[in-house]
């Protein structure tokens, strides 16, 4: 009974992994999912498609590891965070298409609010900026476009929830509405102060009470997977955000300490405390964890796009088969020739938070090749980063001592060395990438008693590579100065 099964439903895939005690991986299953586009700006999910990915690698993982559900002594959730769900509590079944935090849909509802003057008071409470990649305005577009969403909703027939409470239904059958305190910091409902569900904030927007899940911490049993779906009942014992999960399983404990994971996008959180931090630098203010009753908060950058740019690279142009192809390509030349690509698919998240921002390749030349463009992909997701650390430190937070990595694009050494060589900061990779699934299994893991406290996770924690700075104060500054000139011609290209 020492074994941890973590589900890590992701943007892109969805993943199970089963660890032992010791934080040792013994199996792992993952499974691709649809990516749904049907209009410019617009992201989204079947999240049926989520739920079976999901299902099937749980059921892989535990016929891998040659492990009954018996032996599992806890599960962990963690997820994609802000995608929003509406589902029909009697049938189970989603009213329309998940909403991807990604999309953009709600960008003019908005940038109404901020005109009504409501953005102070938003991020007083809440701790964030009023933007659409949160839930809130996904929810409220939900109940304003699919027919007859808002009456059933006030009759109580609908549940809202993101991804940790979709997939908690489903495992319980139905019979648990949950989500757990960083997750629900996500939505831009929640009042993270008071930490209840903000009634104010629901009567802006028009979202019934109904709908919502109820809030409990993010280490602690909340329910029983049905005994029918993989064997026997498993003990969902955690859930939390993907980027607050993977800064818990980087053993990030203390207030002034950092990590940045590099999946989908790229989320660099600093833990501050007992205390919310409220930010000068459009940075967020969030939930890290709440246990035992007690709140970690957390100052937050995020950047929307940071390995769905190689996705971009291989998908979209086609540059190459496989996503760890992009490492070789761009080691071909020596620097990116003077182009600079700026990933604003999606917008561009913390500092700038404009969501008309678009993707922008500039300076290439008549010799400008696949290479540069692919090396200029991978310094684009190390220049967004610098603009994180930067705006950090000009909120006051400590310099770094070093930068905690995780994700799939940490395993990428290229992109590493960049990261150190434009922070001027030691970056600092552990034996276990998979932090983000190795947190929430540890929360399952303090919840179901395997775990004493948080001081016997850190001996854990080990090293496997440090990537220490090595270009020249001069050669930063270029590189720097470049990517902010870039920057500027991709900001309002939308309405411009």
């Amino acid at each position: 009974m020492s074994y941890l099964l973590a589900i890590d439903q992701g943007t892109t895939s969805s993943r199970a992994i089963i660890f032992d005690a010791t934080g040792k991986i013994l199996a792992s299953s993952q499974q691709e999912f649809q990516q749904h586009y049907p209009k410019p700006g617009w992201v989204e999910h079947d999240a049926l498609e989520i739920w079976f990915t999901q299902s099937k690698c749980v059921q892989h993982a535990l016929e891998l590891a040659g492990l009954k559900a018996a032996q599992i002594a806890g599960l962990g959730i963690t997820n994609q965070r802000e995608t929003t769900v509406l589902w029909d509590r009697k049938t189970g079944m989603p009213v329309c298409p998940a909403i991807v935090w990604q999309d953009r849909r709600t960008a003019a509802l908005c940038d109404t609010l901020r005109a009504q003057g409501h953005a102070q008071a938003i991020r007083e409470k809440t701790g964030l900026e009023v933007d659409s990649y949160f839930s809130a305005t996904k929810l409220a577009w939900m109940l304003n476009h699919v027919p007859g969403a808002r009456a059933r909703a006030e009759k109580g027939e609908l549940a809202f929830g993101t991804i940790d409470s979709w997939l908690i239904w489903r495992l319980t059958g139905g019979k648990v509405h949950v989500t757990d305190a960083s997750n629900a910091s996500r939505t831009m409902l929640f009042n993270i102060n008071t930490l209840c569900w903000d009634e104010s904030l629901l009567a802006l927007l028009n979202i019934p009470h109904a709908v919502l899940p109820t809030v409990v911490d993010s280490s602690g049993v909340v329910g029983h997977t049905e005994a029918n779906l993989f064997g026997g009942e498993i003990p969902i014992a955690a859930a939390a955000g993907d980027q607050q999960a993977a800064t818990f399983g980087q053993t990030c404990f203390e207030p002034g300490e950092a990590k940045n994971t590099f999946g989908t996008g790229c989320f660099m959180l600093l833990n501050t405390g007992e205390k919310p931090v409220a930010s000068q630098q459009r940075l967020l203010t969030t939930i890290g964890w709440r246990m035992r009753g007690e709140t970690t908060y957390m100052l937050e950058g995020s950047v929307f796009m940071a390995g769905a740019v190689v996705q971009w690279l291989r998908d979209g142009l086609q540059l190459f088969k496989s996503s760890a192809e992009v490492e070789e390509l761009a080691m071909r030349v020596s620097d990116t020739g003077g182009v600079v690509l700026v990933p604003a698919f999606a917008g561009l998240g913390a500092p700038h938070w404009d969501a008309y921002a678009r993707g922008t390749l500039i300076g290439m030349t008549r010799g400008t090749t696949q290479c540069h463009i692919a090396r200029a992909a991978l310094e684009s997701i190390a220049l967004q980063t610098v603009d994180l650390v930067s705006a950090m430190q000009k909120d006051g937070a400590q310099s770094l001592a070093e930068l905690r990595v995780d994700g799939g694009a940490a395993r990428n050494d290229l992109l590493m060395q960049m990261q150190a060589d434009l922070l001027n900061v030691t970056v600092v990779r552990p034996e276990v990438t998979e932090t983000t699934a190795l947190g929430v299994a540890y929360l399952a893991g303090l919840a179901v008693g395997i775990y004493k406290d948080v001081n016997e996770l850190k001996q854990h924690w080990k090293v496997q590579k440090r990537f220490e700075p090595s270009i020249s104060a001069d050669a930063r500054e270029a590189v720097l100065s470049r990517w902010h000139r870039a920057v500027e011609r991709a900001r309002s290209w939308e309405i411009a």
